[in-house]
């Protein structure tokens, strides 16, 4: 086995890993609030979640060949890797594809060890930003769009991480707002079931919305290292086999929980009931499916965090503005932290050199996720205690608990 199959083979290792991370690290997105208020029982919530990610992943794989080329200079217009990275078989764009993705994982598994809700899709692209820059230097990043085009990386990933928690937040106290007073003289009893059962629906919508968009990022990763060594030549298709596993990794992650971060969402914000988490899932499955169509590449985890404080909003009830705070904290760091990560991948893989290179900086990120996995079982969390009370009262500047025990 040569030195360009070796690393193809760890790229493809990988991505399905970091498609992995991305299913536990979104769990949250769709099934936090439906977890909080009872709608769903915990496991019942990640299993239906994990079915509906699974399903939505083969819908469609419409831009996964040209997802990456939105903000790195690594493919030409058509999707094709550029020719000059593409000598020994294509190590030199494999490596920075192995880089890129070591640096999102990394950040996941960061932000999940402390229930940070971050986007797993801008952790992915900072770290192919990353890795790129490293590889090819600052000119090897698209930074704005062609033209009067809105793209690069404001227009893909800064932009839209400013105004979809903004839009959100006003789609769901909107919309809160209205359910409320839609329902005003109906019994309480009946409210609240009805509520629920809308809260299944609309959740299952954002598993699916989140399936469809987050599993293509895999696929086209896959299939561009693919092509750069060779073993595939249809710019238009991903191979079969890639979007079974990578739909099946993404499910596996969903159908872990990720709990420490749906306590976070469900928890950890506002004190939800049932009417607002069905308004803040309907607003986060607005959102995200509009942006879809219109072709904007939103954040879910920014959606779905901004609509649970819209239906706060909306109904004027108190929130952990320290716990929001952090989120935002982390919002803000995710693409140079991510890109960081990638950065210091490539630098070490490249200075070792060849398939050992890959090779160690694979182990090291084994290594990596087995010591977080064993710190996160110091204070584990799963759907026995996700429902557990969150100390510190809503709208109080006290801190819950450590960081820690608090985020789970």
């Amino acid at each position: 086995m040569d030195a360009a199959t070796v690393i193809l083979v760890l790229v493809i290792v990988t991505a399905l890993a970091f498609d992995f991370t991305n299913g536990f690290h979104d769990t949250g997105n769709a099934m936090a609030t439906s977890i909080a208020t009872g709608a769903l029982k915990p496991k019942v919530a990640v299993g239906l979640s994990a079915i509906l990610n699974l399903v939505g992943a083969f819908l469609s794989v419409e831009v996964a060949l040209t997802i990456t080329n939105a903000v790195v200079d690594i493919q030409d217009p058509s999707g094709a890797p550029r020719a000059e990275l593409l000598a020994d078989g294509g190590q030199a764009l494999l490596l920075i594809i192995l880089s890129g993705l070591v640096g999102g994982i990394v950040w996941n598994l960061f932000t999940w060890l402390y229930g940070l809700p971050s986007s797993s899709s801008h952790a992915l692209l900072g770290g192919l930003v990353g890795s790129t820059i490293a590889g090819l230097g600052f000119t090897g990043v698209k930074w704005t769009g062609e033209g009067d085009k809105l793209g690069g990386v404001v227009g893909k990933i800064l932009l839209p991480a400013v105004l979809s928690p903004v839009i959100a937040i006003a789609v769901a106290a909107v919309g809160t707002w209205l359910v409320f007073r839609i329902t005003e003289g109906v019994t309480e009893r009946y409210r609240q079931r009805g509520f629920r059962w809308g809260q299944v629906g609309s959740a299952s919508l954002v598993s699916l919305a989140h399936g469809t968009n987050d599993a293509q990022k895999t696929m086209g990763v896959m299939t561009l290292a693919l092509i750069a060594a060779g073993d595939w030549t249809d710019l238009s298709a991903v191979p079969f086999w890639v979007k079974v596993t990578a739909a099946t990794a993404i499910a596996l992650g969903t159908w872990i929980g990720g709990w420490r971060i749906i306590r976070t969402l469900g928890k950890g914000l506002i004190e939800i009931s049932p009417a607002q988490g069905m308004a803040a899932e309907s607003s986060s499955a607005a959102v995200i499916l509009s942006s879809s169509h219109l072709g904007f590449a939103l954040s879910t985890t920014h959606v779905a965090t901004g609509s649970i404080l819209g239906s706060g909003v909306g109904r004027r009830a108190p929130v952990r503005w320290n716990v929001a705070g952090r989120m935002v904290a982390a919002w803000a760091i995710t693409l140079p932290s991510a890109a960081l990560g990638g950065a210091v991948t490539w630098f070490v893989a490249n200075a070792i050199g060849g398939a050992l290179g890959a090779i160690v900086v694979f182990l090291v990120l084994v290594a990596f996720a087995a010591w977080m996995w064993a710190r996160a079982r110091r204070a584990p969390i799963g759907a026995h205690n996700v429902n557990d009370e969150w100390e510190g009262r809503p709208g109080s500047s006290r801190p819950a608990d450590r960081p820690t025990d608090q985020v789970h």
